[in-house]
């Protein structure tokens, strides 16, 4: 299943994030569509704090300056779920509720259509044809990142922030999702964000690497 290819990009316009009267960290940079950002840093440095910022949930507790764009709309004011960008996180966050195929319906826009037919091709897709009835928890690891890595791309989002989305796996699972993971973002034309502490994500990533102190 080849993904939409989008055009977007994502553009980090003299954001400037404090807390408590002190800059926490300072960015200017805009993400051409399918290329990888990635911002390195100690705990405590402000990365997560700055995908807060751009996804739209960033605490009252800091003060933000400066404006976020995606394909030259500003979106920094809108609420989250209308600034159309996709999140994957540390955990997989499978909805234990549903089973791996209404995962991935839900990733899908209601009016979608063909909704069982793109399923079907998503999970064939990710190496998982025959797995939509399955209860995600009887999924290994690398199997359940597959999965929420299909409903992000199925829910057609126009840039994506990864939150060290691959620190709980393995070495070699960790190098076999990194790699998935950058090709379909790459394919897709999606502009993305990545934090890590890990100087081999951000080389995977190819881009540009920003480092917090």
């Amino acid at each position: 299943m080849t993904a939409p290819r989008h055009d977007f990009d994502l553009v980090f316009d003299n954001v400037q994030i404090a807390l408590e009267g002190r800059t926490l960290l300072a960015l200017d940079a805009r993400i051409a569509p399918g290329e990888v950002l990635t911002v390195m840093g100690p705990s405590g440095s402000g990365k997560s704090t700055l995908l807060a910022f751009a996804a739209g949930f960033l605490s009252a507790a800091f003060t933000a300056r400066g404006r976020v764009l995606l394909n030259g709309r500003e979106i920094t004011a809108l609420p989250a779920e209308r600034r159309g960008i996709g999140l994957l996180f540390q955990d997989p966050l499978l909805f234990p509720h549903l089973s791996v195929a209404g995962n991935l319906r839900f990733g899908l826009p209601r009016a979608a259509p063909a909704r069982t037919e793109r399923v079907e091709a998503a999970l064939a897709d990710i190496g998982l044809a025959g797995f939509g009835e399955r209860d995600p928890a009887t999924l290994s690891g690398g199997q359940q990142s597959r999965v929420a890595l299909m409903r992000l791309l199925l829910s057609a989002p126009r840039a994506v922030l990864l939150d060290e989305p691959f620190s709980k796996l393995d070495t070699a699972l960790r190098c076999e999702i990194r790699e998935l993971v950058f090709a379909r973002l790459r394919e897709a034309g999606l502009p993305s964000l990545l934090v890590t502490h890990d100087r081999v994500d951000a080389e995977a990533a190819g881009g540009r690497v920003v480092t917090l102190a």
